[in-house]
């Protein structure tokens, strides 16, 4: 979607003119990003999705760079020794020169080369190199923020990197280097300021400031023109974030963002229109025949099953037959993606649930990630105690098989009342007390750090949703991303996804990221509802949902939930 295109800063460029027609063997391209192998957010799932295509399409000449997180490294990075002699010079000057670079294969459909950066390593360097922020750019970091600390070790390291390869190279080399998000713009900003040669993109999936101010019940799509941006930022204590933010955004070469809405945003928020609108886009395996896709549902809906019979146990009295699946899922924004209203939601249907004496239960997942130090024990009792009931319902069956073959083969029916002995009963009854329990089944599944504190804890306080055997909608609280690895619900994203039944997003702010797009594609039904309120009460199609914009918070969070009593009359 090629917008009007805005004037560059061609007082900055150090970046010669290239041939219109060069071979793409000779052009290199550098994909930055702080989400590299390091899960954060939604762009780690954006470059991850499409690395198998980009790695077609560049081959040999396609680098991710992102932070050296080991505890993600272990499990997602086969560290190997560079095969381009120009990058393995680069990094052994690097590391020479007191940082620590590493190279390596990240384990993902592509297999893409990935160059990590040890930001803890370099930290001796911040002072000087926040100097030199100042000094050349005028943007000063405060000591305290982590956060923009690592976004400065980061971008001077890659800036560094950058540099090292265009002095290594042995010809003038044919570099593209595209940034994602402010966390990485500096190395963008250090490259213009530098001169290096190299072309430069910068992608904002959503707004640093648009993010604040929506976060703080601010009327934003009706005031987007009106806002002081400095006052704003500088109101909200993140004016050097945004200042690292804008400046990658107006030293680009080329300026892109994900979304027509979010381009609007940032002409008004970054004070430059983007050259280009570049959606999101999903490699999704698409299924030959519907069968395919009812059996993979009906395979992650019997794992989802069994994590809910272990939750639940000594409380597992509704019938999961007719029990319906909800989720949301998300950066945590407790306002921002609509958890507020999914929980004011969850709270009327189930008084309407139980007012009309319904027998089907409704069990609503967060996945949200929020500072946990780990998981909770009674969660993690429980999956023990249904693993502690399935042992000892094969072995009863085992043991009742035997005898029942042995009857047969002596050719007599089997006498019911034998073949089941004092041991037998003696196990079950033992399994029947272990599943006692004198307490609800848990709301959240690790020990929050911030309990007393956290949004969505509080308001689930508020309204009264305890998973009470009164309740006919149980809510699940996962602070952590999925995991197959995980020893509570070993389960990706995708699989948990094609699992549930229905899927909310009610974000108020929304740059279109993948989390729903990506819903739309693996399960049967995606409800996308974005509360612009400025629009009036409408409603069209569009090819990955349906987009549904409130005059009324009233209105919004009502058709909510009369929507999903509508999907569970259907399901009955």
């Amino acid at each position: 979607m090629p917008l009007a295109r805005s004037l560059s800063f061609t007082s900055l460029s150090g970046l010669e003119e290239w041939d219109e027609e060069f071979d793409r063997e000779d052009a290199v391209l550098f994909e930055i990003a702080w989400e590299v192998a390091n899960k954060v957010g939604g762009i780690y799932t954006v470059i991850q999705t499409k690395a198998r295509l980009t790695c077609e399409e560049w081959g040999e000449n396609y680098f991710l760079v992102g932070p050296y997180m080991e505890s993600s490294v272990r499990t997602q990075v086969e560290l190997i020794e560079p095969c381009n002699a120009t990058l393995r010079r680069t990094i052994d000057k690097m590391n020479s020169s007191g940082c620590k670079v590493y190279f390596g294969r990240w384990l993902i459909e592509g297999s893409p080369y990935v160059i990590l950066l040890d930001v803890g390593f370099t930290a001796w360097s911040l002072d000087r190199w926040k100097s030199e922020l100042w000094e050349n750019c005028g943007i000063g970091v405060p000591w305290f923020d982590r956060e923009a600390n690592d976004a400065v070790l980061f971008g001077f390291l890659t800036a560094w990197l950058l540099g090292e390869v265009c002095t290594q190279c042995d010809e003038p080399p044919h570099i593209v280097a595209h940034f994602h998000e402010w966390l990485a713009g500096l190395g963008l900003v250090l490259c213009r300021q530098r001169q290096l040669p190299v072309a430069t993109i910068f992608t904002t999936h959503a707004t640093l400031l648009g993010r604040y101010l929506c976060a703080g019940n601010v009327d934003f799509y009706n005031n987007l023109a009106e806002f002081n941006v400095d006052k704003e930022a500088g109101d909200r204590q993140i004016y050097h974030r945004y200042c690292l933010e804008r400046a990658a955004a107006r030293c680009a070469h080329v300026f892109t963002t994900v979304s027509q809405i979010t381009a609007i945003e940032a002409e008004h928020l970054l004070k430059r229109k983007p050259d280009i609108v570049t959606p999101n886009g999903l490699n999704v395996k698409k299924f030959s025949a519907m069968h395919e896709f009812q059996n993979l549902h009906a395979q992650s809906k019997a794992r989802i099953q069994e994590f809910v019979r272990g939750h639940f146990y000594g409380h597992l009295d509704f019938n999961l037959d007719k029990t319906v699946f909800l989720f949301i899922a998300g950066r945590y924004e407790f306002s921002n993606k609509g958890a507020d209203i999914f929980l004011e939601a969850l709270a009327r249907l189930n008084y309407l649930l139980r007012v009309n004496h319904s027998d089907v239960t409704v069990i609503a997942f967060f996945i949200m990630p929020a500072r946990t130090n780990n998981f909770n024990v009674e969660t993690l009792k429980g999956q023990a105690v249904r693993k502690q009931l399935w042992d000892t319902a094969q072995t009863v069956k085992e043991r009742f098989g035997k005898k029942l073959y042995e009857s047969l083969l002596v050719g007599q029916l089997p006498d019911v009342s034998k073949m089941l002995d004092k041991e037998d009963f003696t196990m079950m009854k033992r399994a029947i007390f272990a599943t006692q329990r004198q307490c609800l089944p848990p709301v959240c599944s690790h020990n929050m750090l911030e309990d007393s504190s956290d949004p969505i804890l509080n308001c689930i306080r508020r309204i009264g949703l305890f998973n009470t055997a009164q309740d006919r909608v149980k809510v699940i609280f996962h602070p952590e991303f999925l995991s197959s690895t995980s020893p509570l619900l070993p389960m990706d994203y995708e699989e948990f996804v094609r699992g549930c039944h229905l899927g909310v997003f009610p974000s108020y702010y929304e740059p279109w990221g993948y989390t729903p797009g990506k819903t739309t594609h693996t399960m049967c039904v995606c409800i996308y509802i974005y509360m612009y309120i400025c629009a009036g009460v409408y409603m069209h199609i569009h090819a990955s949902g349906v987009y549904i914009p409130f005059k009324s918070l009233v209105k919004f969070m009502l058709y909510i939930y009369l929507f999903i009593y509508f999907i569970l009359y259907l399901s009955k």
